[in-house]
């Protein structure tokens, strides 16, 4: 059995190669995009189709409400389980996403230490007193690398880091593995790669696919379903501003032009994350992306010091 990852930013084309090669490896596809776990979050998170997944099965789409809130533990566990079931059925994995946490979760020795409730309480006190800006400040003085990893509109997420650092004495990235992956030592990682303006372009063009394919009904549909009671759910690009845009914030082109920021803004969070790995293989859009796959794969891995 083998494991392949295709990584990279927001609209490079990770989901439709993941098809292709999965086609071509005999491989089931795992999802690694935190929001495309959540049922009826379809537009918003270009979720393809059952027609667009070409046959392949595929793990980890519309496992959760939009009332619940994913762990990167709970994820990690779940996947990992996943991988173990589609080996025993003979099949290669492919792993596609843009969460680099969740990626890194199902390959390396990540582990955080269990939740403290004192440190927990005191640090949900202080973001009350001082708000979410001032939480997410405090999280970049104490470990930059963590804070272009996280949503600094995540509160729960820079909450959780917050903690981790004070459990530990260390900075959150300290508890990521910087070495060679230790659970799947063979998995070959692929990277999507794309200059600024064109990126800049299709995720311009990408939202305005979204608004025409109806994401703001889409939304209000999702409002009934109680997205609003979920701390997670309700912050995925595009539905946030259509929710500010539902409670006067924003008018409705304003919240489509600052999905179009803000999605820049997660690219470029997204590029940074990735860059740190050295595993990861980069296969630009001049290049033939399943057959640059391939070749990659008929080389050995890229060497990794320690």
């Amino acid at each position: 059995m083998s494991v392949y990852v295709i990584c990279g930013a927001t609209a490079t084309g990770k989901s439709d190669l993941a098809v292709v090669l999965a086609q071509t490896v005999d491989a089931e596809i795992i999802n690694a995009d935190s929001m495309q776990l959540y049922r009826g979050m379809d537009i918003g998170t270009a979720k393809l189709s059952l027609d667009e997944r070409g046959g392949i099965p595929h793990h980890l789409l519309d496992v959760l409400d939009v009332t619940q809130d994913a762990s990167v533990a709970w994820y990690q566990h779940t996947a990992r389980d996943l991988i173990t079931d589609i080996e025993l059925r003979g099949k290669n994995v492919v792993i596609v996403g843009g969460t680099g946490l969740y990626i890194k979760a199902i390959l390396d020795d990540l582990n955080f230490p269990d939740t403290d409730p004192t440190v927990r309480t005191s640090l949900n006190e202080l973001a009350e007193k001082i708000g979410a800006p001032a939480m997410f400040e405090k999280l970049q003085k104490l470990d930059p690398a963590a804070a272009l990893a996280i949503d600094k509109e995540n509160l729960r997420r820079v909450i959780r880091a917050l903690e981790v650092i004070e459990i530990t004495g260390k900075p959150f990235t300290a508890n990521l593995p910087r070495k060679e992956s230790t659970k799947y030592p063979l998995a070959r990682q692929f990277g999507l790669v794309m200059d600024r303006p064109t990126l800049a372009t299709r995720i311009a063009d990408r939202v305005d696919r979204m608004w025409d394919l109806g994401l703001e009904a889409e939304t209000d549909s999702l409002i009934e379903a109680g997205i609003k009671q979920g701390r997670t759910a309700q912050l995925a690009l595009g539905y946030a501003q259509i929710l500010k845009s539902r409670a006067g914030i924003f008018t409705p082109d304003e919240a489509r032009e600052d999905t179009k920021r803000a999605t820049r803004q997660y690219a470029r969070r997204q590029e940074t994350w990735f860059s740190r790995d050295p595993r990861i293989q980069w296969i630009s859009p001049s290049m033939p992306r399943l057959e640059s796959v391939m070749e990659l794969l008929s080389k050995p891995a890229p060497r990794v010091s320690d």
